[in-house]
């Protein structure tokens, strides 16, 4: 039986990702599989992109987080949660942000710093990091982490992969997406 330092769980975050990878069964060929789709999956983040804004202008909860000034953002900020459009400058920088976030996933070595960014993207949705007037629900977090699994899922079956190749690739991304789930709970906790 491994001993684990619940204590360190909580404050090293190297020692964190690891017990994650571990206990989940994260492999070497789980982060092949997952590079592996890097040129297929490239050509679709923008439709992956758009589904996910449209998703999060449908709620008021979820939309008004993008009226007051991103981090990082220079330009001219909404007046309104109405007024507010998915064509609007800020919400085209985010578009980036979350466009670079998927790209990452599948192109990135998982070392020290990638560890670092998958933690810096639970961080930032909270005042800790970014903005200090953004403060996303975790409610909210977990909704969008359910409806980006489901939108990336969709997107493999999509592929058109042989069967044994989807089953690893659904089975990879799961098992990542589950230690993303965790780096941006880990920012909640009271």
């Amino acid at each position: 039986m491994r001993q684990i330092d619940e204590e360190k769980l909580e404050s090293d975050l190297t020692y964190r990702f690891q017990y994650l990878v571990d206990f989940i069964g994260i492999t070497a060929d789980d982060l092949e599989t997952i590079h592996a789709t890097a040129a297929a999956l490239a050509p679709l983040v923008p439709s992956l992109v758009d589904a996910v804004y449209d998703q999060l202008f449908r709620y008021d909860c979820t939309k008004r987080h993008f009226v007051p000034r991103q981090h990082g953002y220079e330009g001219e900020t909404p007046e309104s949660i109405e007024t507010l459009t998915l064509d609007h400058e800020m919400i085209q920088f985010r578009k980036q942000h979350l466009g670079r976030y998927l790209e990452a996933l599948v192109t990135r070595d998982y070392d020290e710093k990638m560890v670092q960014y998958l933690d810096l993207v639970g961080k930032i949705h909270t005042p800790q990091a970014g903005s200090p007037t953004l403060d996303v629900p975790l409610v909210q977090m977990n909704a969008l982490m359910g409806f980006v699994s489901t939108a990336l899922i969709n997107t493999i079956l999509g592929l058109n992969l042989d069967r044994a190749t989807e089953i690893k690739t659904l089975t990879a991304f799961n098992k990542l997406l589950w230690v993303q789930n965790d780096l941006i709970n880990r920012h909640y906790q009271a």
